[in-house]
C-alpha cells in the first residue's frame, strides 16, 4: 500500500492491512506482534524460516521478515499471501 493505495486490494482487508503495517511501522520489538491475538503471529518454520506470519483473513497472511537496521530493526520481504 504504497501511499496508501489500496487497488488490488479487497475493500473487505484494506483497514485491516492498513493496521497492521502502521503496527510494524512503529513497534519495538517482535514479541510486541503478540500484542494483538487476533493476528495469530508465528514464526514459519522449513524453507521460510525465519519469516514472520500475521493472519488477514482465513487464507489470506501478511508474511515478512524482521532484521537489523540503522538505528533499530527493518522490516523485509513484506508479502500479501494465500496460503491456500
Amino acid at each position: 500500500m504504497v501511499d496508501d493505495d489500496t487497488s488490488g486490494l479487497p475493500a473487505s482487508v484494506a483497514d485491516k492491512i492498513r493496521a497492521i503495517l502502521s503496527f510494524l511501522q512503529d513497534m519495538g520489538s517482535a514479541e510486541d506482534l503478540r500484542c494483538v491475538p487476533t493476528w495469530r503471529a508465528h514464526r514459519l518454520t522449513g524453507d521460510r524460516k525465519g519469516t514472520w506470519s500475521l493472519s488477514v483473513t482465513r487464507n489470506w497472511r501478511i508474511t515478512f521478515r524482521i532484521v537489523p537496521g540503522v538505528g533499530g530493526q527493518e522490516i523485509a520481504d513484506l508479502d500479501y499471501v494465500d496460503y491456500h
